[in-house]
């Protein structure tokens, strides 16, 4: 479970405030603002829900699924120059629609679909972070996903494109004011399966579940551009891509969530959705990716993420975990120890305060990966 649901949340607040102007042009064809939620709860009768298990088809499925109410594409990367100077990236694009039924239209600029790009660099040796985010509808080419002729995902000229018919190959580029990337992806691992072949639980109810797939090791190569200063970079990226027309649990207070890519060649998706009564949702869990590609699904009894130290934001004053124990059960268990590179890599200007950052790993494993953290600044109740 990760902060995307949250993320896709703020267009409701864009459709609130801005109505019509979302789906036909207003004094130009983009859009750029930030929301509150106060939107009440979508609708989402009519569109599909994760309920059955899907029949999975690449690179079919790296492209869009309109019959869900959300989407994400979601990248993430540990990066490091050849002289050791490490960054740490992130790139998401979002898709919403906004019904069921694409309506009928002459125009270019009439869509059903919202998109929303979410660009992020974390500078190690720098002590910098730097976050960016875009929106714009999915009308007239300014944004859209697509897998004709190849796999593609774009909004204006922030994209992830195949270089090749089966998505193996993938560029990511990506420039805001202070910072760039222009990065090549090679996929060496089948996708891994969340949850129960890909249905990804996230509490009890029916349907109140994601399609959710993984690409957890992307060899990765290329530039990163940091105040106008290049460098090459090379390393490891995690790629997810969720679609699903479904809300986390009313008890549902916030989460923690990391994909951790190990020097062993194995990888680890683990989480936990904290409920407001201090308990852990039972029906969330995790995944280990061997190296051979294979993958065991993770039960939350086999899970635990113990904080150990906390780190108090300047921005928002939310005071977060800062170093966690995690330990997996079983006869292939371990037990390793997770630390932020960069304490400051908090999102404190969005409608949902949140961490989200580049972390290293000790222990019985050793590697990088990212975190995320909801919850800490105001509860997730009620929001989603």
């Amino acid at each position: 479970m990760n902060w995307r649901i949250v993320t896709l949340l703020l267009l409701i607040g864009l459709i609130v405030i801005f109505g019509l102007s979302l789906i036909e042009p207003l004094n130009g064809n983009t859009l750029s603002a930030r929301a509150r939620l106060e939107a009440p709860p979508p609708d989402i009768s009519g569109y599909a829900r994760a309920i059955e298990p899907w029949d999975w088809q690449f690179p079919r499925d790296h492209g869009a699924h309109p019959e869900f109410q959300t989407e994400w594409w979601y990248y993430t990367g540990v990066l490091a120059t050849a002289e050791g100077r490490r960054f740490g990236f992130q790139f998401t694009i979002f898709r919403r629609a906004l019904s069921p039924i694409a309506p009928a239209s002459e125009s270019e600029f009439r869509a059903n679909d919202i998109y929303m790009a979410h660009f992020t660099l974390s500078d190690i040796a720098g002590d910098a972070f730097y976050h960016d985010v875009r929106y714009a509808r999915g009308g007239a080419g300014l944004a859209g996903a697509t897998v004709e002729p190849n796999y593609r995902v774009w909004l204006e000229d922030w994209q992830a494109s195949a270089e090749d018919d089966e998505a193996k190959e993938t560029r990511i580029s990506a420039n805001s004011e202070d910072i760039t990337i222009n990065l090549r992806l090679e996929q060496v691992k089948p996708p891994a399966l969340q949850g129960d072949k890909g249905l990804s639980p996230k509490s009890a109810e029916s349907g109140n579940a994601s399609y959710y797939y993984s690409l957890s090791r992307l060899i990765t190569s290329g530039s990163v551009t940091v105040g106008g200063q290049r460098f090459a970079v090379a390393g490891n990226s995690w790629m997810d891509h969720e679609f699903s027309t479904s809300a986390l649990g009313d008890d549902a207070d916030g989460w923690g969530w990391f994909g951790l890519i190990f020097d062993d060649d194995s990888e680890l998706m683990v989480g936990q959705i904290r409920l407001i009564d201090g308990g852990i949702e039972p029906a969330f869990g995790g995944l280990l990716v061997y190296p051979d590609g294979g993958t065991r699904a993770l039960s939350a009894s086999d899970i635990s993420i113990r904080p150990t130290e906390t780190w108090r934001s300047p921005h928002s004053e939310g005071e977060y975990p800062a170093a966690w124990e995690i330990g997996i059960g079983g006869d292939d268990g371990f037990e390793i120890e997770v630390r932020p590179l960069l304490a400051d890599q908090e999102l404190h200007d969005a409608g949902i305060v949140y961490w989200e950052g580049a972390v290293q790993v000790s222990g019985d494993k050793t590697g990088y990966g990212y975190a995320e953290l909801t919850g800490y600044v105001g509860s997730m109740r009620n929001r989603i």
